[in-house]
């Protein structure tokens, strides 16, 4: 496929679903990129297939890299609010023509992947804040007031 003919077909995706803008869809496949860099090439033979759950850790580090802080807030800007949209996504690919899947690929592997909150902020808090539970103060017993 020509890279014009996956721009007009993208763009009517996107005007049939717009949901997610093309430039969302943009980002996706760079996370794609990455996770088939990180998880498809064995040390002999063929690459294998990559999982929804291994697409959903490559996005999840391409967004820490490229946006840090303001990673949760940029793909929310874009629609995307849980892992379960960027199934959405891959299976609007799938279904133009535009991404292949194995038998096995279903939209639930996207299901639950991991908290947007914890997953976008957390690398971002301090070490300590990270790593020890939040303290709770305790108030002392009111004491007695002398009274003259």
């Amino acid at each position: 496929m020509q890279p014009h003919e996956f721009e007009d077909l993208l763009a009517q995706l996107v005007r049939d679903d717009p949901r997610y803008p093309a430039i969302a869809y943009g980002f996706l496949r760079q996370g794609l990129d990455r996770a088939v860099k990180l998880y498809s090439k064995p040390d002999h033979g063929p690459g294998r297939h990559v999982t929804g759950q291994e697409l959903l850790e490559a996005l999840r580090q391409c967004a820490l890299q490229e946006f840090g802080p303001m990673a949760a807030t940029v793909l929310r800007e874009w629609g995307i609010r849980r892992t379960e949209d960027f199934g959405e996504m891959v299976f609007n690919l799938v279904n133009r023509g535009l991404l292949g899947k194995t038998d096995q690929d279903k939209k639930e592997d996207f299901a639950d992947g991991y908290n947007f909150d914890e997953a976008f902020s957390a690398p971002f808090r301090p070490k300590a804040a990270r790593t020890q539970p939040r303290r709770t103060t305790r108030r002392r017993p009111a004491q007695p007031q002398d009274t003259p």
